[in-house]
């Protein structure tokens, strides 16, 4: 008789837990197979200091095959799940499709960016949801920086060194705090026109900093935002975004080459496609985690709308700590179905929170007991590493070696900006030039956020002309097929550095259809006489939460390049807002 078979559709916190807890309670007595596109477990909260050049990428990495025993890594993104077929459609890194027969299914596949309908904030801004858009970020604020060291005028050089974060959560909050000391680091190796420094703003329609927390770890935050230099703005939104900019809601139009959006998240869209019952895009389940009307199945993490046993008519928010305590309960419960100990409903008690704000400053309150000052700081690293599920030395080994060396203001160019595009299914993946994809995905994909143009490259001599003037899949193309072009016929063109300011493109040259590429250099003066492609048309992203700014977006688009910018194969994105 064949052993049951369990699957795991995402290796996020739930997920993880869910992977490890099972690995141990049915070992030789059940398959456990974990569907994850990445070959890792990232640790989210750690995020904003590799952004910072505090932690190095493979820090917050946690290998899934080196730490849990027993499970079967597949590598793959979920297209569809056929709860009637029981079975779980992917698609793999090389565009291959798969499919797993399932027993027992554990949907939690977690979060993505959550968007709004405000003009122009899908092309130029840029999410923090994946070791992508960290690593992204960090190269653009240095590049930032170092061009703007070297800008001819100040108004250039002001504007490059303005970062606006939108969102002044958890993950807004700890990214200004440590932007705004890395970039201050920078520039004493990089020194700045006379009068100028780098300046970070933060941004949020919420009364104060930190909504989340307790109003007085809320004053800590902000006060320590605040001392540092960094623009603190409460009930204040972005109204539009341009390449040039970003008018906000009170009518001021700042003026920046970066545009970090950390307004909240919502639950992955492959939920809907299940057809079950939602709570604002977050799939329904009992206080055991199963998805009613269907034996076998379990949702958990951010996906999953658990019911708050000590607050009746309410569900547990979206948070990390929820996320990973649902883990461990479905863990349980999915052995308890295959008669291996007993279920156990979902109820938690809160352990407090911690926000680390950089150097020997945080917002914490463990147990609820609110801390100060650089206690405050070592209980959150202490939390973090007592948190994480590997890699423990490496990071305290990082944190070390920060506190006595300066960290390496270095850009490795390794991620370019239409590869981190805002209206994704995947922030966990970074698009790459040459993946195939589904047509559905490609309609989803054609509009928004998948190309701005400072991304495209100047054309190769002995190049035709490119037509996508309108299109943001149309431009991607291009960069694609010149790309292959340079492969396949390296004597065809020279090899260039290509260009990556951002978010925001060059003035275009007169009588030219589209920005001009830089010569030769990132971030250098446009070329004369060379057309380029047009920013992708406005578009919303996702349902407007109450109290923002900005109408339904329109844009330019062309009918005339229908072919899809290059990246995973994803499912369709159908916008659900969740709580932020």
């Amino acid at each position: 008789m064949s052993r049951p078979r369990i699957v795991i559709v995402g290796a996020g916190f739930a997920g993880y837990q869910a992977a490890r807890g099972l690995s141990r309670l049915v070992r030789h007595k059940a398959d456990v197979t974990l569907l994850n596109p990445t070959d890792y477990f990232l640790y989210l909260p750690l995020l904003p200091q590799v952004a910072a050049g505090l932690l190095e990428p493979r820090r917050v990495t946690v290998s899934l095959s080196g730490t849990l025993p027993h499970v079967r890594l597949v590598l793959g993104e979920a297209d569809s799940v056929d709860l009637d077929g029981r079975t779980v459609h992917y698609t793999d890194p090389e565009g291959g499709s798969g499919r797993l027969e399932y027993d027992r299914l554990v949907l939690a596949v977690g979060s993505v960016n959550k968007l709004l309908p405000i003009p122009g904030v899908a092309e130029h801004a840029h999410g923090f949801r994946g070791l992508p858009e960290a690593l992204y970020l960090r190269d653009h604020v240095t590049r930032q920086v170092e061009l703007a060291a070297a800008a001819p005028d100040p108004k250039s050089c002001a504007a490059r060194c303005t970062f606006v974060v939108v969102g002044a959560g958890y993950t807004g909050t700890e990214v200004a705090a440590h932007g705004q000391m890395y970039t201050d680091a920078q520039v004493r190796g990089h020194p700045l026109r006379e009068g100028l420094r780098p300046r970070w703003m933060l941004l949020d329609i919420a009364p104060r900093v930190l909504p989340e927390m307790d109003e007085r770890l809320s004053r800590t935050a902000d006060g320590v935002l605040r001392q540092r230099g960094v623009d603190v703005r409460m009930g204040t939104s972005v109204k539009e975004a341009t390449h040039d900019g970003v008018l906000l809601s009170d009518g001021e139009f700042v003026e920046t080459r970066t545009l970090v959006w950390c307004v909240g998240v919502r639950p992955d869209p492959l939920v809907e496609s299940t057809g079950q019952p939602l709570e604002r895009g977050r799939l329904v389940v009992d206080p055991y985690l199963r998805v009613p009307g269907r034996d076998g199945v379990f949702a958990c993490g951010d996906a999953a709308a658990v019911p708050d046993l000590d607050e009746p008519g309410t569900y547990t928010p979206m948070t990390a700590q929820h996320a990973w305590r649902h883990g461990k309960v479905v863990a349980r419960n999915v052995a308890a179905s295959l008669g291996i100990g007993e279920p156990r409903a979902y109820r938690h008690r809160g352990l407090g929170f911690v926000v680390d704000l950089g150097g020997t400053k945080a917002a914490a309150n463990p147990l609820g007991v609110p801390l100060p000052g650089p206690l405050a700081g070592a209980v959150t690293r202490g939390y973090h590493l007592a948190a994480m599920p590997g890699n423990r030395v490496r990071v305290a080994a990082d944190w070390l070696l920060d506190a006595v060396l300066p960290r390496q203001a270095v850009q490795l160019g390794l991620v370019r900006s239409w590869s981190v595009p805002l209206d994704t299914a995947s922030p966990e993946l970074a698009r790459v030039a040459g993946r195939p994809q589904p047509r559905a995905d490609a309609d989803a994909r054609s509009g928004p956020g998948a190309t701005t143009m400072d991304d495209t490259e100047p054309d190769r001599p002995g190049q035709p002309e490119r037509t996508g003037q309108g299109s943001a899949s149309g431009t991607v193309r291009d960069v694609e097929q010149a790309q292959v072009a340079e492969e396949l016929a390296p004597g065809l063109g020279r090899s260039r550095p290509g260009r990556e300011p951002g978010s925001t493109g060059p003035e275009p040259a007169k009588n030219q259809p589209g920005g001009e590429p830089a010569k030769n250099q990132p971030g250098g003066e446009p070329a004369k006489n060379q057309p380029g492609p047009a920013p992708a048309g406005n578009q919303p992203g996702g349902e407007p939460a109450k109290n923002q700014p900005g109408g339904e977006p329109t844009g330019p688009t062309s009918p005339s390049t229908p072919t899809e910018p290059p990246g995973p194969v994803r499912r369709t994105d159908n916008p659900a807002e969740g709580d932020s």
